[in-house]
């Protein structure tokens, strides 16, 4: 019998690439970066979910392409995108 969670919801963050900071491996955009659901400045990621979706100018990213802690979101070599493409990262938490 395959394990359910009982209650899973999604929180949304968008910003652009041009947020980050760092070159290379260590490129980076802090959380406080992004706008939430509401449409309000981020504070931090949420710090416990089940997975996260990295969205990079609308095309989902394989997981090794970022990297998240509570307050950023790595993604190495993403100071060769162009600045102004979309980057939106979805937690679904439980």
């Amino acid at each position: 019998m395959p394990i359910v969670v009982p209650f899973e919801a999604s929180r949304k963050f968008v910003t652009n690439a041009g947020q980050g900071t760092g070159s290379g491996a260590s490129f980076s955009i802090a959380a406080t970066s992004f706008i939430d659901d509401a449409g309000t400045s981020a504070i931090a990621f949420p710090n416990r979910y089940s997975y996260y979706l990295l969205n990079i100018n609308g095309v989902l990213q394989l997981s090794s392409a970022s990297t998240v802690s509570g307050n950023s979101i790595m993604i190495p070599n993403g100071d060769t995108l162009d600045t102004s493409i979309p980057i939106m990262v979805e937690f679904i938490v439980n």
